[in-house]
């Protein structure tokens, strides 16, 4: 991907979380009781699964870039993933607005490791999504640890769901998903032991918020990203953090489409952060963060 046609100073933010949910074949991320239940939790009324196409769209027209990614679960779901080979190549047709993501399934070994490469070298992804409860894996199992190895050589950051998720909420047993694979905590291991990769905890790390907050401040190569809740609810320790000790660590997210861009913003804008902060969170961290400036 030719990043130099991102027109960096003229973007009014960056976006970096942006799920793909649907392939060019009519193909899901998710199968229809997850997908059921997502739309739900989040009381999105708009559409769930917008092709890369309109999601670039969607962007340009609010002169915002966007990271786009699917997630690998197919080991522990056993639903066929979305292709990241596919949607970083359709994401190349839009490079004004879009920076793709991958996602490998970390428990694929060795073939992991090789796919994560090809992804980086051959198809242009600017970083990679690990989504640990819907993947099923705990991040600081030293088995994951070639992968974390090659991505970090790579150049690239890995963002890892952290937190609750509303994937399979409000379903027996929540669908079979383990919240307790995504507590930051487990990245603060993986932090220490690759300090050249940049991670980014995504969310507010509801129930294990004061974790991600101290990770963030410990660890300088971890970055929050707000994405996956309307600003109005965010804890109060995060607001302060990132008005001051993490006002360079944190990143404005969506979590599109199940929440707009646009929601997300209006409720930013009556946030209490700093004049100055804002144009950190909403563009200028995630240049550093991804690499742009």
């Amino acid at each position: 991907m030719d990043l130099t046609t991102l027109d960096i100073p003229s973007l009014d933010a960056i976006d970096v979380h942006v799920h793909v949910e649907q392939d060019s074949h009519g193909c899901f991320a998710l199968d229809q009781e997850l997908m059921d239940a997502s739309a739900a939790y989040f009381r999105s009324g708009q559409d769930r699964t917008p092709t890369v196409a309109a999601i670039a769209e969607h962007y340009r027209e609010r002169n915002t870039a966007a990271v786009v990614f699917t997630v690998d679960a197919s080991a522990a779901s056993g639903h066929p993933a979305l292709s990241s080979e596919e949607i970083a190549d359709l994401a190349a047709a839009h490079p004004d607005v879009l920076i793709p993501f991958g996602s490998v399934d970390p428990h694929a070994g060795k073939a992991a490791v090789a796919r994560a490469r090809r992804l980086v070298t051959e198809h242009g992804v600017r970083g990679f999504k690990f989504h640990p409860s819907m993947q099923a894996f705990e991040p600081n199992d030293q088995r994951f640890y070639p992968l974390y190895a090659a991505i970090a050589e790579l150049g690239v950051p890995a963002l890892f769901h952290t937190g609750q998720t509303g994937i399979g909420a409000g379903l027996p047993g929540g669908h079979g998903i383990k919240l307790r694979y995504s507590a930051p905590m487990l990245l603060d291991d993986v932090a220490a032991d690759f300090p050249e990769l940049t991670i980014v905890m995504a969310h507010p790390s509801v129930p294990w918020q004061d974790e991600a907050i101290s990770i963030a401040t410990h660890k300088a190569n971890v970055y929050i990203d707000l994405s996956g809740w309307s600003p109005k609810y965010f804890p109060p320790q995060l607001v302060r953090a990132a008005n001051s000790l993490l006002k360079h660590k944190v990143l404005f997210g969506s979590d599109f489409p199940v929440i707009t861009p646009d929601r997300w913003r209006a409720d930013f804008e009556k946030l209490e952060i700093k004049d100055e902060v804002r144009p950190l969170i909403l563009k200028e961290n995630a240049v550093r963060m991804l690499g742009l400036g």
